[in-house]
Protein backbone atom coordinates (compact mmCIF):
# COMPACT_ATOMS: atom_id res chain seq x y z
CA UNK A 1 0.00 0.00 0.00
CA UNK A 2 2.89 2.36 0.70
CA UNK A 3 4.26 1.82 -2.81
CA UNK A 4 0.87 2.49 -4.39
CA UNK A 5 0.47 5.65 -2.26
CA UNK A 6 3.90 6.87 -3.35
CA UNK A 7 2.99 6.27 -6.99
CA UNK A 8 -0.29 8.18 -6.59
CA UNK A 9 1.54 11.12 -5.01
CA UNK A 10 4.11 11.11 -7.81
CA UNK A 11 1.36 11.10 -10.43
CA UNK A 12 -0.37 13.99 -8.66
CA UNK A 13 2.80 16.07 -8.60
CA UNK A 14 3.41 15.39 -12.29
CA UNK A 15 -0.19 16.31 -13.15
CA UNK A 16 0.09 19.55 -11.17
CA UNK A 17 3.37 20.42 -12.89
CA UNK A 18 1.79 19.79 -16.31
CA UNK A 19 -1.14 22.02 -15.35
CA UNK A 20 1.12 24.88 -14.29
CA UNK A 21 3.39 24.51 -17.33
CA UNK A 22 0.50 24.52 -19.82
CA UNK A 23 -0.89 27.88 -18.72
CA UNK A 24 1.43 29.84 -21.00
CA UNK A 25 0.45 28.16 -24.24
CA UNK A 26 -0.87 25.03 -25.83
CA UNK A 27 0.90 24.93 -29.18
CA UNK A 28 4.24 23.32 -29.94
CA UNK A 29 7.04 25.81 -30.60
CA UNK A 30 7.40 24.76 -34.24
CA UNK A 31 6.08 27.29 -36.69
CA UNK A 32 6.20 27.26 -40.46
CA UNK A 33 4.44 30.62 -40.82
CA UNK A 34 6.65 33.45 -39.50
CA UNK A 35 3.83 36.01 -39.70
CA UNK A 36 1.63 34.20 -37.16
CA UNK A 37 4.55 33.22 -34.93
CA UNK A 38 4.22 36.32 -32.77
CA UNK A 39 0.47 35.93 -32.21
CA UNK A 40 0.40 32.35 -30.92
CA UNK A 41 1.21 31.43 -27.32
CA UNK A 42 3.66 28.55 -27.43
CA UNK A 43 4.22 25.93 -24.73
CA UNK A 44 7.62 25.80 -23.10
CA UNK A 45 9.40 22.53 -24.07
CA UNK A 46 11.69 22.47 -21.00
CA UNK A 47 8.97 21.46 -18.48
CA UNK A 48 7.86 18.76 -20.88
CA UNK A 49 11.35 17.27 -20.89
CA UNK A 50 11.54 17.49 -17.10
CA UNK A 51 8.20 15.71 -16.75
CA UNK A 52 9.25 12.91 -19.11
CA UNK A 53 12.39 12.44 -17.04
CA UNK A 54 10.33 12.42 -13.82
CA UNK A 55 8.01 9.75 -15.23
CA UNK A 56 10.94 7.49 -16.17
CA UNK A 57 12.66 7.96 -12.80
CA UNK A 58 9.38 7.34 -10.95
CA UNK A 59 8.81 4.12 -12.89
CA UNK A 60 12.31 2.84 -12.14
CA UNK A 61 12.00 3.67 -8.43
CA UNK A 62 8.65 1.89 -8.27
CA UNK A 63 10.13 -1.19 -9.97
CA UNK A 64 13.06 -1.19 -7.52
CA UNK A 65 10.70 -0.94 -4.54
CA UNK A 66 8.58 -3.82 -5.84
CA UNK A 67 11.68 -6.00 -6.18
CA UNK A 68 12.55 -5.17 -2.56
CA UNK A 69 9.04 -6.11 -1.46
CA UNK A 70 9.26 -9.39 -3.34
CA UNK A 71 12.51 -10.24 -1.54
CA UNK A 72 11.02 -9.29 1.83
CA UNK A 73 7.89 -11.32 1.19
CA UNK A 74 9.93 -14.49 0.70
CA UNK A 75 11.35 -14.25 4.22
CA UNK A 76 8.31 -12.75 5.98
CA UNK A 77 4.89 -14.25 5.23
CA UNK A 78 3.00 -11.32 6.82
CA UNK A 79 1.61 -7.98 5.69
CA UNK A 80 2.33 -6.18 8.98
CA UNK A 81 5.22 -3.76 8.54
CA UNK A 82 5.91 -3.77 12.30
CA UNK A 83 6.57 -7.52 12.23
CA UNK A 84 8.79 -7.24 9.17
CA UNK A 85 10.83 -4.46 10.80
CA UNK A 86 11.12 -6.51 14.02
CA UNK A 87 12.37 -9.58 12.11
CA UNK A 88 14.94 -7.61 10.05
CA UNK A 89 16.55 -5.44 12.73
CA UNK A 90 20.00 -6.61 13.90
Amino acid sequence: MKIVAMDVMSTGVIAYYVLVASRNGLFTPISTDPENAQKIAYADPVPQAVILTAIVIGFSIQALMLVGVMKLSRDNPTLESNEIEKNNTP
